[in-house]
């Protein structure tokens, strides 16, 4: 089940499911006081955000997953996340919906964390089950340092 008892799997098209990501990075940065912007077309880049402290905008691409499903189709719980290999952006924001949990990686840093690269497509992935004994870097636990409030300071200011 996910965070918000009453969403519904069946209830939000995938555009929506994207949608919502990208707000919920934009509130989350808006929080830690860095500005963003939306970009109106789809070019590989959702978002532009600003920070003060450092006077530069950065390019942010947001994979958005609505809650974790079976890894496999009958495995454990997981998050997964695919990314075009060229995807033009210098940050990339992975939400999951159903926990409103965002991390925020370099490109380069989440094209080392990809455990799957098949035909120009990066797949990140991760198992949600604390109790679960996944091996190094492929659980929610290994990725801690990139949740947003704690990376993008780092990234963005």
């Amino acid at each position: 089940m996910n965070g918000w008892g009453w969403v519904r799997k069946d209830m939000l098209n995938t555009l929506q499911i994207g949608a919502a990501g990208v707000l919920l990075v934009q509130y989350r940065l808006l929080l830690m006081g860095i500005e963003s912007a939306p970009m109106t077309t789809d070019t590989g880049i959702d978002l532009v955000a600003y920070s003060n402290k450092n006077q530069k905008a950065v390019t942010i691409q947001v994979k958005t997953c609505l809650q974790s499903k079976p890894a496999g189709g009958k495995g454990q719980p997981a998050l997964d996340w695919w990314l075009r290999e060229s995807s033009p952006a210098e940050l990339v924001a992975l939400v999951d919906l159903s926990t409103e949990k965002v991390w925020l990686f370099e490109h380069s840093t989440f094209v080392e964390k990809c455990q799957q690269n098949p035909s120009g497509r990066l797949h990140l992935y991760f198992y949600t089950d604390p109790a679960y004994q996944a091996r190094v870097g492929c659980r929610e636990k290994d990725f801690v340092d990139f949740r947003i409030k704690k990376a993008a300071p780092l990234l963005l200011g």
